[in-house]
C-alpha cells in the first residue's frame, strides 16, 4: 500500500485518549475535529513533571534518494513505547511549497507515520496561515505608514521586510508593487518569500510565551531610514495586532502516530534557509509529558543539528541526551558516486567513498557537541551484509554503534533495536558544548562553522558583506548566533560537490539581522528564500474523489 492508503485504513483514537495517554487534562485541551488539538501553554506551568530526556534525530547530507528522518523519528518514538517508554515525539509542520513541488509530505513513511496524514500535510489547524497573515499585516502597515505621510522617514529603497506565501512560486521573488497612480501605494521593488522562510516562524519557533512572542515582533526590522537607521515593528505599533494573529498559532497542535504514540507537531522553518526545528513550546512540552522526547531537525546534521544545537538549545536552555544520525546505504553510494538508477546493485568501492560525509556527520556531533550518538540505518531489500558490516566496522572506529532500522515496513516493532540503544545511550553523562562562542565576531562565528562543522578552509566575504557586518556590528548585534542559508546538498555551497569535500572556501553574498528570532543570516551560494515548482509538480497527481478522499498526497 502506498503511504496514503496506510494512514487512510488506519484506525486512529479520539484526540481526548491520546490526551490522557500523554497526561494533558482536558481542561488544557483545545480540540480541532475528533482527531486534533491545541495544548494550552499554561501546562508548562503548572505541570510539575521533571523534564524528560531529548533525543534529537539528524541525518547524512541529503539525495535524491532519500534518508527518512522523519519516518525514523515517529519509527523511534513508537520503538520507545514498545519496551515500555513513556515517550512523546515533537515535529515539524509541513510547509505546502513541498508537498505540491518535489519533496512532498513530512508526516513519515509507511508504518511509522503521524495522522491525520491529509490534514498535516495540507491547512492542519492553520498555523501557517496565521503566520502568513501577521507577515503580511506588518508589510501593509509599513507600506501604509510610508504612503499616509512617512513620519519614521522610511527609505522605500531600504525595506527589508517581504511579503510571504506558503507555496513555491518563483514568480513573485522579484515584483514592482504600488502601481497604478498615487491612491494605490508608493510605487517600489518588493518581492515574497515562502512562508517558511520569513522571520515571524522563526520567531514563533523560538518563542516561549505570549509575552515573549510580543516583544520579539516588536523586535523585527522591516527597513532602514535615510539616514540609515533601523525601523522596527514596534516603531510601527504592529507587534500587538500580530501577536492577536498568532496566539492560538503559539500553542502546540497535538497528533497521533499509528501506533498511537502522542504526537506534537509544530512549526517548520526550513533548515536550508532557517533555523529547521521544530517550536520551542512543542518540544519543552514534549519533555514535560514525556520521560524521552524525540525530535528532528531538518536536512542534514551540518545544517538542522547545528541550528537545533547552537540556537535552539543555546535560546532554550535545552541539553540533548542522545542523537540518532540516518543514513541509508542507498544514499551513501550516491555520495560515493553512483547514480540514482544503478542504487540497487552492491558496489562496496562507491559505499567507502560515500561513507565519510556520514562519518564527518557524526565526528561532528561526537566531537564538536560532545554529544553520544547512534547511526540508524535504513535498510533496502537491495542492501547485502557486506555493505551494512562496512558501514558498522566504519562507525565502530569512531566509538558509535550502528543499528538496522525497518520502522517503515514494521513501525514500533522495527525500531525496537534503535530504542534500546538510545535508552543506553541517554543515561551517560554528557558534556555538551557549542560549536562556537557568541562573544566572536560575527565574521569569525562564520567562519568557524565552516572549518568545525563542513570541514572547509573559511569564509569569503563580498565586499558588500563586510559593509554589512560592521554595520550590524555598530548597531549592536554582533553578539547573536549565526544562522547559515546554505545548499542542503553539500557540506560546502557547491550542491555538486557530494560526500565530504575538503580544500574549499563558502562565499557569503549577504548578511541580513532577524533581530525578532535573535539571530544573523548569512546566505551563501545560489540559496532561494522562494522556491520553485519543478518541471512535474507533485500536484499534478494529487487528486481527490466525490467522497472527499484525497490521493496522490506522500
Amino acid at each position: 500500500m502506498t503511504d496514503i492508503e496506510i494512514a487512510q485504513s488506519a484506525k486512529m483514537l479520539p484526540i481526548t485518549e491520546i490526551a490522557k495517554t500523554a497526561g494533558i487534562d482536558d481542561k488544557y485541551l483545545e480540540q480541532y475535529g475528533k482527531y486534533k488539538a491545541k495544548v494550552d501553554l499554561s501546562i508548562l506551568k503548572e505541570n510539575e513533571k521533571p523534564d524528560g530526556k531529548l533525543i534529537l534525530v539528524t541525518a547524512i547530507t541529503p539525495t535524491p534518494a532519500g534518508e527518512g528522518k522523519t519516518t525514523t523519528s515517529i519509527g523511534l518514538a513508537d520503538g520507545l513505547k514498545k519496551v515500555g517508554k513513556n515517550v512523546v515525539i515533537a515535529l515539524r509542520e509541513p510547509s505546502l511549497g513541498p508537498v505540491f513541488g518535489v519533496k512532498g509530505g513530512a508526516a513519515g513513511g509507511g508504518y511509522a507515520q503521524v495522522v491525520p496524514m491529509e490534514d498535516i500535510n495540507l491547512h492542519f489547524t492553520g498555523d501557517f496561515h496565521a503566520i502568513g497573515a501577521a507577515n503580511n499585516l506588518l508589510a501593509a502597515m509599513l507600506d501604509n505608514h510610508i504612503y499616509q505621510g512617512n513620519k519614521l522617514n522610511i527609505d522605500p529603497r531600504r525595506i527589508t521586510w517581504k511579503r510571504c506565501v506558503d507555496m513555491n512560486d518563483r514568480q513573485l521573488r522579484f515584483v514592482t508593487d504600488g502601481l497604478g497612480g498615487r491612491i494605490n501605494g508608493v510605487p517600489r521593488e518588493d518581492g515574497y518569500d515562502i512562508t517558511v522562510a520569513s522571520e515571524i516562524m522563526a520567531v514563533l519557533c523560538l518563542s516561549n510565551s505570549i509575552t515573549d512572542l510580543k516583544e520579539r515582533l516588536s523586535r523585527i526590522i522591516v527597513g532602514y531610514t535615510y539616514n540609515e537607521e533601523p525601523v522596527t515593528a514596534g516603531q510601527l505599533n504592529a507587534a500587538g495586532a500580530m501577536t492577536a494573529l498568532l496566539k492560538d498559532a503559539l500553542k502546540p497542535n497535538l497528533v497521533q502516530t499509528l501506533e498511537g504514540t502522542p504526537a506534537l507537531v509544530h512549526g517548520g522553518p526550513f533548515a536550508n534557509i532557517a533555523h529547521g526545528c521544530n517550536s520551542v513550546t512543542a518540544t519543552k512540552l514534549a519533555m514535560k509529558l514525556g520521560d524521552y522526547a524525540v525530535t528532528e531537525a531538518g536536512f542534514g546534521a551540518d545544517l538542522g543539528a547545528e541550528k537545533f544545537l547552537d540556537i535552539k538549545c543555546r535560546y532554550a536552555g535545552l541539553n540533548p541526551s542522545a542523537v540518532v544520525i540516518v543514513a541509508t546505504v542507498r544514499a551513501l553510494k550516491m555520495h560515493g558516486g553512483v547514480a540514482k538508477t544503478e542504487l540497487g546493485a552492491e558496489n562496496l568501492e562507491a559505499l567507502e567513498k560515500g561513507i565519510p560525509n556520514l562519518l564527518r556527520h557524526v565526528s561532528n556531533i561526537k566531537n564538536v557537541y560532545k554529544l553520544p550518538s547512534v547511526v540508524a540505518v535504513n535498510r533496502f531489500p537491495t542492501d547485502t551484509d557486506a555493505e551494512i558490516n562496512l558501514i558498522i566496522e566504519k562507525c565502530k572506529e569512531l566509538g558509535v554503534n550502528v543499528v538496522l532500522s525497518n520502522v517503515w515496513a514494521e513501525g514500533g516493532n522495527g525500531g525496537v533495536e534503535l530504542a534500546e540503544e538510545v535508552v543506553r545511550l541517554c543515561e551517560q553523562d554528557n558534556d555538551f558544548s557549542f560549536c562556537y562562542d557568541l562573544d566572536l565576531s560575527i565574521e569569525e562565528k562564520i567562519d568557524t562553522i565552516i572549518k568545525r562543522i563542513y570541514g572547509g578552509d573559511g569564509v569569503a566575504l563580498l565586499p558588500k558583506v563586510k559593509k554589512q557586518i560592521q554595520q550590524l556590528t555598530d548597531l549592536g548585534y554582533d553578539k547573536l548566533p549565526v544562522c547559515m542559508a546554505k545548499t542542503q546538498y553539500s557540506f560546502s555551497d557547491d550542491p555538486a560537490k557530494m560526500g565530504a569535500p575538503e580544500g574549499f572556501t563558502v562565499t557569503v553574498k549577504n548578511i541580513k539581522v532577524s533581530a525578532g528570532a535573535g539571530f544573523i543570516v548569512a546566505l551563501t551560494g545560489d540559496i532561494m528564500t522562494m522556491p520553485g515548482l519543478p518541471k512535474v509538480p507533485a500536484a499534478e497527481k494529487i487528486d481527490v474523489d466525490e467522497n472527499g478522499t484525497i490521493s496522490g498526497l506522500f
